[in-house]
């Protein structure tokens, strides 16, 4: 299975200057929990639900005086759609993190979450687990 399968096509995008509380209110608009950062209208990061928990203890001051590039993180880590389900898990391990853009060149064309892994897994074995039912009835 290919992330192209299991990613979200609904990218949310923000200006890296806009505020964390910006950011906040759209993520709470769209109920996703990550946006993409740009800056100069490019992807340069991505800002996180951990991302902002973090930006709220380490800068001790209000969300909406923290640019979003500040809380953020960056560079920009992506995966490309013809990727694998299991690469993208590797590399979601491998950087620790829980959320890839999905990026066709420079252009990001969605988002793949853990949580969009564990569904697509989920979804497998319960194929192979009918197949293997199908498998046992046409033996009989």
């Amino acid at each position: 299975m290919r992330v192209r399968n299991v990613m979200s096509t609904d990218v949310l995008a923000i200006d890296a200057e806009e505020s964390v509380r910006d950011a906040v209110g759209r993520m709470l608009d769209r109920e996703t929990g990550s946006v993409v950062v740009e800056k100069d209208g490019n992807p340069a990061g991505i800002l996180t639900k951990v991302d902002v928990m973090t930006a709220g203890h380490e800068h001790d001051r209000p969300l909406s005086e923290i640019p979003v590039y500040a809380a953020a993180s960056h560079p920009l880590i992506t995966v490309e759609p013809s990727a694998t389900v299991r690469a993208a898990a590797a590399q979601m391990f491998d950087y620790g993190v829980h959320h890839l853009p999905v990026a066709d060149g420079l252009d990001v064309v969605g988002v793949v979450t853990a949580t969009d892994l564990l569904e697509a897994q989920d979804d497998l074995l319960r194929e192979a687990h009918e197949t293997d039912e199908r498998r046992t009835e046409w033996e009989d």
